[in-house]
């Protein structure tokens, strides 16, 4: 833990060992990140929670965003501090190879980034719409090339988008012209993405505007 007379500097992550000597401002005695260092306190990257029942190995039931942000806090260590070894303990054995723990671990955290990239492709095809609130005309939802963050050269028409397994239908813009995403050869429509089964029209909105009042 940096103190005088202790060999190093150092912190684990996921059961890896990193020299922290050159971030010891932050990680030595009296530093922010104190805490960190001299163990493997994996949950803590995630959580936030510095508490010592916090600053635990223990990754089981942590969200797939969180398990994000593990990677993530892995990838900074391997790219700015110098990796010593492994912990012998939940994720590595004496003879430094993988346990279970870690296995799992692993495989929950591609399972995580699987799901980033599929939301991500997701918002690629369905962008967030734009919306506004007024007590005089209700909810205004409406679709621009910009809506929702994603840059692209159409605009779309609002529909309400349902996925198996999530609360609400949140609105979102449909290309409404070419074929179908996924199938840029396809020649059976020239619709876009109106006909995806997850889709709903807004109740009393032209289906191809590109706006839509919501009433109440």
């Amino acid at each position: 833990r940096g103190q005088p007379g202790q060999p190093g500097l150092y912190l684990a992550l996921l059961g890896q060992v990193f020299d922290v000597q050159r971030g010891r401002r932050h990680y030595g005695p009296g530093g922010a990140y104190s805490g960190l260092a001299g163990r493997d306190a994996t949950r803590a990257f995630a959580t936030g929670d510095f508490t010592p029942a916090g600053l635990v190995d223990d990754v089981s039931a942590l969200s797939p965003q969180e398990l994000l942000s593990i990677q993530g806090w892995l990838s900074f260590y391997r790219d700015n501090y110098d990796p010593v070894g492994k912990l012998v303990g939940r994720f590595y054995d004496e003879n430094g190879s993988p346990t279970e723990a870690l296995r799992e671990a692993e495989a929950a955290i591609e399972e995580a980034l699987k799901f980033q990239a599929e939301s991500e492709e997701r918002k690629q095809q369905f962008p967030p719409c734009n919306s506004e609130w007024s007590s005089a005309k209700g909810t205004r939802v409406w679709c621009s090339r910009q809506s929702g963050g994603v840059s692209r050269d159409w605009a779309g028409v609002p529909r309400k988008l349902y996925q198996p397994g999530s609360k609400g239908s949140p609105c979102v813009c449909v290309r409404s012209t070419g074929p179908p995403w996924g199938h840029p050869h396809s020649q059976h429509s020239s619709r876009g993405d109106l006909d995806n089964p997850h889709l709903q029209e807004y109740e009393g909105c032209h289906p191809l505007a590109e706006q839509c009042v919501l009433v109440g």
